[in-house]
């Protein structure tokens, strides 16, 4: 999905926080293991049918290549089976003579960590095995020689940056935001790490941190608009509504998604409908239409985006599964009390409105 769609939507949403103390937070995100494989495959596996060549004499008589990558969890690691050959030969009179040529399966186990930034996402190795195409494990120490010199390391060299992103969320979200909120979310962004990786059985578990505003006194409830506001809310709505429609159309030429583009573009039309409700008077005996509007949209969205994510290649999809983490705070910290100071309700949209409002009418 394109950033900018990504950081609005979120920002969107922290536009109904307030300020107040800062409490810890932690919500579970998971990179499947589809996804894992395609990074491999992107930053080692490059060549022709998604093979390595990890090794050379230069002179085509001695090589050690990898190809055709499965991973999967076992036992807290992650498993990595590789076809695997090898020869090694010597040139003799102008032509390469084999000594030995071999052709298996290599496994390896990898522990999921974290460097001490707590930012990029590593895989060392913890044990190799080589077998034979019958299932024997081998202990041919030229070729165990190659395998500790040449495959460990560059296995191990793969790594995933969780934090790529985030310079462009910020400034995204300090764009759109109040003057007022920006830089209360900008620290609160800042304080973002990730912790406890594990590797599952269909995918690396890591814990998204932050330090969100804790809870503040329930604001009292903000009166329905008038028609004078009605219509400067409406001039106010019309660049999100713009710049939602543009990033959609970005969105669904990144996925080449019919999919999505029908998804998206039916919760712009229901997010207008329900944000004009929110901001007239209702019955308080019913449903809030604000409130309903974001929870029905997120059963809505999280799935397609789910799948979307593992049709990217390489990290790309990495943008879905943060996107929906990041939301899932939102709706973590409605569950346990709204203590980001949320009010995802017709009540909030009009003092979010109102603060738009505002803001429009002071821009020069």
């Amino acid at each position: 999905m394109h950033k900018n769609f990504i950081a609005s939507f979120l920002s969107l949403l922290l536009l109904f926080a307030g300020n107040s103390r800062a409490d810890q937070l932690s919500i579970p995100l998971q990179i499947d293991y589809s996804m894992i494989k395609k990074v491999l495959i992107s930053q080692l596996y490059t060549g022709q049918g998604n093979s390595a060549e990890l090794w050379n004499d230069r002179q085509g008589c001695s090589y050690l290549r990898l190809s055709n990558p499965d991973i999967n969890g076992k036992n807290g690691q992650i498993q990595l089976l590789n076809n695997v050959q090898a020869r090694f030969g010597t040139g003799l009179g102008g032509q390469c003579v084999t000594l030995l040529e071999w052709a298996g399966i290599l496994e390896t186990f990898q522990q999921p960590t974290l460097d001490s930034g707590h930012s990029v996402l590593t895989f060392p190795v913890t044990s190799v095995s080589a077998y034979d195409p019958q299932g024997h494990q081998l202990t041919i120490d030229k070729l165990q020689d190659l395998i500790k010199r040449f495959a460990e390391p560059k296995l191990a060299a793969v790594k995933i940056d969780l934090n790529e992103a985030r310079g462009n969320i910020e400034e995204t979200l300090a764009h759109f935001l109040p003057k007022d909120n920006a830089a209360e979310v900008k620290e609160v962004l800042k304080s973002l790490r990730f912790s406890n990786v594990n590797a599952g059985n269909d995918g690396i578990g890591i814990k998204l941190n932050l330090n969100a505003p804790a809870k503040r006194a329930v604001a009292k409830p903000a009166p329905a608009f008038n028609e004078t506001e009605q219509k400067q809310w409406q001039a106010a709505w019309q660049q999100w509504d713009a710049f939602l429609s543009s990033a959609i159309d970005q969105a669904v030429r990144d996925t080449q998604s019919p999919e999505l583009r029908g998804t998206l573009t039916e919760i712009l039309a229901d997010s207008r409908a329900a944000f004009q409700a929110g901001l007239k008077q209702h019955d308080a005996d019913s449903a809030d239409p604000v409130r309903v509007f974001f929870t029905r949209t997120w059963e809505r969205l999280a799935p397609v985006l789910k799948t979307i994510s593992g049709e990217l290649p390489g990290i790309q999809g990495l943008r879905y599964i943060t996107f929906i983490a990041a939301t899932d705070v939102i709706y973590e910290l409605e569950r346990v009390g709204a203590p980001f100071g949320l009010d995802i309700s017709s009540d909030g949209l009009r003092r979010l409105a109102r603060i738009l409002i505002a803001g429009k009418q002071q821009q020069p």
